[in-house]
This record gives C-alpha cells, structure tokens and sequence, in this order.
C-alpha cells in the first residue's frame, strides 16, 4: 500500500472511530493496516500493553521451560568505524546535531522468532512471521482524552557498574543527545498539537536481559490536540514519523546521511506500530528487534551520536543493546 494511501485509509478508519492495528516501515514504503475486528486474519502477532491477538496459552506453557542460548557475533569494527567516520563529518559540518546509527548484528540461538515474542517481556512485543520480532521498550506516542503524549529514549548503561546511575546522569555526551531529541520531539508535536510541555526529564528506568541490567534515560513531553483529532489519525501520524528519537535533528537532512551511512534500508526496523481504538492511540517504536534474512538471524542495533560521541564508546553501545529483555521491565 502507497503511503499516501494508508493515511487516507486511517483517516477515514477515524472518522468512523473504527478501531486498526498498523505498522510502518521507516522509509514508509510498505506500510499495514488492518481494523481490529479482523486483527485475528492477520499474519501477524502482538501485545501492546497488555492487549494482544495471540492466544496460544498451552504452547507458551511448554516454550517457557526451554533456557535461552544466545550468541552475538561482533559487528565487524572497521565497517562500524566507516559508518561513524561518516557521521562525524557530516555532524562537524553542521548538516546534523544528532544521529542514530545502527546496524545489523548476526546472532545465533536455540529460539525461534516465536520463543522470542513469547519469553520476552517488554511493553511493546510484534511478531511478523517470518520476518521478524520486536520487544521494545520504548513508546512513539500515546493519545488520550485529547492530550499526546511520547517519551523519547536516550542513553543507555550497564547497571552493574560503580555508580550507574550517576554515571549516566551526569555525562556531557548522554545530556547533550538526550537534550537534544527532547527539543526535536516539542518541536514535531508542536506540528500537531499545542501547549507543548516537558512533564518529566530524563528519569531512570532499570531494565532486565539476560545478561544484566540496565539502565536508560527517558523524557515524558505531552501537548494538546484539536476536537475530532481522530478524523486526521493518518495525517497525524505522518507528520511525526520518521520518530525523531531513532532518527535524529534536523530530521530530513539527518535521514538522508543515515541512508548513507548504513548503506541498507531499515525496513520495519525502527519503525513504528500500534493501535487506535476508536477514541485513543498506544503505539512503539520498533527497535530491540530481530529479523530472518538468507536463512541467519540478524539483531538491529544502535545509538545516537554526537560530536561529542567517541568510537569506542558507540561501538560498545551498540553491542551492550544486544539483549532479550527476559525479566520484568
């Protein structure tokens, strides 16, 4: 489906207050859409928090004895080192302030896509056979009684560390970036909403995986919307997307230098899905994701950088965000 025409579709799913599950790819190129009342039709699975289509109980049963084997092969540190090189000229030459930079990690382990949607916990979980499977943490936007709101996502550290929390707190390189993509979310919701404000800044939120804790940065930033927002859900919707938090500032010229730079496509990695029921939106941004290609799997990763950003430090990121959230989050 055209992008154009996935926003009408919505639009007009919202006029009626017909409730749709959809997702979108970052370049917008191969965006779904299907009315919940056919939800149980589609190929695909989810759980977006606590409502879901999948119902195979006695299967997740017998899935949820089986121990994760889990091993990531080291993305090949020249090609990183290329793609950040990249990076940083363009940010010294002032075409961008902010960059998200990923890339594709192969693993290996005993779980199948399936396993992995049923065993992690997360806030948001898709599972897009044979494609892919998403366990995000982090939410694109949330609507209710006329408000929205998003909580833009921004550094990352291991919690077994000497003072984690301070740590990251108090680092130049983490505020600046998380600075940053608060400016660069007020000023995308101030395109579709008014009376823009920051309600929380840079809280801590503790993660578990299978290797550890950890612990990320988050901001909460709410605006007003107009009566009858719903008739323009699509419009809406467009207007935000790429989501500003895996992308970067300014947006459209960071989005080209990311192409660049990452030398393939994103597809729905970093993209965006959700629901609309009617009367509100709850919808993710797809990252902490796993995808099927020729037969081998691929874990996406990566990290926002700045001028301030060093090699290392960025490579280590991207690595340390190779994790299966099997704890509680």
């Amino acid at each position: 489906m055209p992008f154009n025409a996935f926003v009408a579709q919505a639009n007009d799913f919202g006029k009626q207050r017909q409730p749709f599950f959809f997702l979108i790819d970052f370049e917008q190129k191969k965006p779904l859409i299907w009315p919940l009342d056919q939800i149980e039709k589609a190929p695909l699975y989810f759980e977006i928090t606590g409502k879901t289509n999948y119902h195979d109980k006695l299967n997740r049963k017998v899935r949820s004895k089986t121990p994760l084997h889990f091993t990531a092969f080291s993305l090949d540190p020249q090609r990183y080192q290329q793609g950040f090189e990249q990076v940083q000229q363009a940010l010294q030459q002032g075409n961008s302030y902010l960059l998200n930079l990923t890339y594709p990690t192969e693993i290996q382990t005993n779980f199948s896509l399936l396993d992995f949607f049923e065993q992690s916990q997360a806030r948001y979980k898709l599972y897009y056979p044979p494609h892919f499977v998403c366990f995000s943490p982090e939410c694109f936007i949330k609507i209710k009684q006329n408000q929205i709101f998003t909580y833009p996502m921004k550094g990352t550290i291991d919690a077994n560390l000497p003072n984690a929390e301070q740590q990251l707190l108090q680092s130049e390189k983490e505020q600046a970036e998380h600075y940053t993509i608060v400016d660069l979310m007020r000023n995308d919701l101030a395109t579709v909403a008014q009376q823009i404000e920051v309600r929380r800044f840079r809280y801590v939120e503790r993660i578990e995986t299978e290797k550890g804790a950890i612990l990320q940065t988050s901001s909460e930033i709410i605006g007003n919307l107009r009566e009858n927002w719903q008739e323009n859900i699509g419009t809406i919707l467009a207007q935000l997307l790429p989501a500003g938090s895996i992308s970067g500032a300014p947006k459209e010229k960071t989005v080209e230098i990311i192409q660049q730079a990452e030398g393939q496509e994103r597809g729905y990695y970093t993209g965006v899905f959700g629901i609309f029921d009617g009367e509100s939106v709850d919808s993710a941004v797809a990252i902490r994701f796993i995808e099927q290609c020729d037969g081998k799997l691929y874990f996406r990763s990566g990290g926002g950088i700045t001028r301030k950003s060093q090699l290392d430090q960025e490579y280590n990121e991207l690595l340390q965000k190779i994790y299966v959230p099997l704890g509680k989050t």
